[in-house]
């Protein structure tokens, strides 16, 4: 069996270590219960032998002989018992032992979802661009399951099939060599069907878990734009699109199945042939008085438990590969690296003055092809700076590298004369204020969302920085105020609304810095009054970059920076620009101004 990758066994051994204890009780259980199950037979080979045949009892047992002469209704009865104290303990090693590695199982789930959603956290947006988030939603919930029984009881469950396997061949052979020997012959091909049943197992479940992940990525993606499908009235074609990957992962879920099915039968067979051989040989034995009835009666009965524990042992390899697929899905995720690693005891950034230097920086989200080619920038201390330019020309990366969301191919950032990269991550972007283009809104209330920087903010931080927002009127508006609960991603909101209350956000910070990302592209003229004045207001003595496309609010800015293809081709103020007749000159005569 092929090993799961290296790290992710690490953590999962390293939760088996933790819960040490609770493993050796459910190991003990499984050993009380593989006892039990070794003793089952006993009691009635002891009345039909020795109480209806009245065989004369082995060395071990002799202790029961003056009871069984005296009074053997007694002895039918007591032993007739032990079959129930049995069966008891049986039942009781069973539940401690489930419910010990049951929880132990779920411990584990809850352990690798939690360090996934952390490792998933701290990658860099290139790889969630990357991703879809169906597919990775798959892998944190339904991947992370399959391992719950593999990792915690069926392991222990393995141990004890084996154990109670070699206990009951070590009885076999004491009972009667030549007879266990016909049927440990069966045992090899069963063997190797179990490996065959395995293998193909893996490659079934990897193919099922593959097309499980596409279409969970389908419907998170339907579901997201189903605006979109129904205003272009493609109702029909998605769900013929769905139909097809469904239709796959249909296909591969009944391979699937059939694979578990031809496990179960194999066993069955190869169970029947063995207890044909045994009945057959047995009864001859028996005839020849070369065995006893009661010794009979104990084989067919280990011969019917034997492969009771093979037949789970073929359930047990499916599980099997199923979890070694679902390890390495996982381990896709832990082995991605983040392109900047979170930096933590680094500088402490705290109440800086916003001086922003950007030396000879290139980047490119592909190498080869850099978005940035040398930028050369310095920002001033509590200066207001507007970035302009077509779409394409690096604006939001710029906004980009300052937050750290990615990191340069070349040259340096520096903000109050420290490289951005020696920063401690946490602390440094608590002292950003952001506002993205996209309104990024949870669907809670708006209490929650405005504070979701700060959570221990007052009511009276929150309103004080709706207020400063211009969203503090239509909050107030609303049925429960600030404990007006918004649909997922704000879609109960206008557009308007959304992005003051990402503003709201932002204010509430106190932030050093503020970059806003063309805070006003999709709204009405009057939610952007709204915003800018809104603006204006909050970026009062705080440095400011604002990605903007509106050039009637271009006047308000301390300087305009002009990007064309990854380089700063102008800046100046609004009226410095117009006068030269530049590319910014153009930008602003033009009538459809793309950003």
């Amino acid at each position: 069996m092929k090993r799961p990758p290296q790290r992710f066994e690490q953590m999962v051994r390293g939760h088996l270590r933790e819960n040490a204890a609770g493993l050796a009780l459910a190991g003990a259980c499984i050993a009380g219960y593989s006892a039990a199950e070794l003793l089952a037979p006993w009691p009635l080979k002891l009345i039909l032998d020795h109480l209806l045949l009245e065989k004369p009892l082995p060395e071990t047992l002799r202790f029961l002989a003056p009871l069984i002469a005296e009074r053997p209704e007694t002895a039918i009865i007591l032993i007739a018992s032990a079959i129930l104290g049995i069966a008891a303990l049986k039942g009781l090693f069973s539940y401690t032992q489930v419910y010990v590695t049951s929880r132990i199982g779920y411990q584990i789930v809850h352990k690798v979802r939690r360090e996934l959603f952390a490792h998933l956290q701290r990658l860099s947006l290139s790889f969630h661009s990357r991703s879809r988030a169906g597919e990775l939603l798959t892998k944190v919930t339904s991947d992370t399951n399959v391992l719950k029984d593999a990792f915690s009881g069926s392991l222990l469950e393995l141990a004890g099939h084996t154990l109670t396997l070699t206990g009951m061949c070590v009885i076999l052979f004491a009972l009667n060599a030549r007879l266990a020997a016909v049927v440990v012959l069966t045992l090899p091909l069963l063997a190797a069907l179990i490996f065959t049943i395995y293998k193909r197992g893996k490659t079934s479940a990897r193919r099922q878990r593959e097309s499980e992940g596409v279409v969970a990525a389908r419907i998170g993606e339907i579901l997201h734009l189903t605006p979109l499908v129904r205003a272009f009235a493609r109702e029909r074609v998605e769900e013929d699109r769905f139909e097809q990957e469904s239709a796959r992962t249909l296909e591969n879920s009944i391979r699937t199945a059939r694979v578990e099915a031809a496990a179960g039968r194999a066993v069955e067979i190869t169970h029947a042939a063995g207890v044909w051989a045994a009945v057959l040989f047995g009864s001859l034995l028996a005839w020849r008085g070369e065995m006893t009835p009661g010794d009979l009666l104990v084989f067919s009965a280990y011969l019917t438990s034997l492969y009771k524990p093979l037949r789970n042992l073929a359930k047990l390899s499916t599980q099997f590969s199923k979890a070694m697929v679902s390890a390495e899905r996982i381990e896709q995720i832990l082995a991605a690296e983040p392109d900047i690693p979170a930096l933590r005891g680094g500088v402490v950034a705290q109440g800086l003055a916003g001086e922003i230097n950007f030396f000879e920086v290139t980047f490119g989200y592909d190498p080869a092809r850099p978005v940035l080619r040398g930028i050369n920038l310095r920002i001033r201390a509590g200066e207001r700076v507007a970035l302009v330019g077509a779409s394409g020309a690096g604006k939001s990366t710029i906004a980009g590298l300052l937050l750290r969301f990615h990191k340069p191919d070349s040259g340096r950032i520096r903000v109050d004369g420290v490289d951005i990269q020696d920063y401690d991550s946490e602390s440094y972007r608590r002292q950003i204020g952001v506002v993205l283009q996209d309104t990024l809104l949870f669907g809670a209330t708006i209490r929650e969302n405005i504070a979701y920087g700060k959570p221990d903010a007052t009511s009276q931080e929150i309103e004080a920085a709706a207020r400063q927002a211009a969203a503090h009127e239509f909050i107030a508006c609303l049925a429960d105020g600030y404990a007006t609960v918004i649909g997922e991603r704000g879609s109960t909101l206008s557009g308007g609304q959304r992005q003051r209350i990402c503003l709201a956000r932002a204010i509430l910070m106190k932030p050093s810095l503020m970059i806003l990302d063309e805070p006003t592209s999709a709204v009405d003229a009057e939610s952007s009054r709204l915003i800018h004045q809104a603006i204006e207001q909050a970026q009062r003595g705080k440095t400011t970059i604002v990605i903007a496309h509106q050039f009637h609010a271009m006047r308000t800015f301390d300087r305009i920076l002009v990007l064309d293809r990854g380089s700063i081709v102008e800046q100046g103020s609004h009226d410095e620009l117009l006068k030269r007749q530049g590319l910014y000159w153009e930008l602003h005569q033009s009538e459809e101004v793309s950003i």
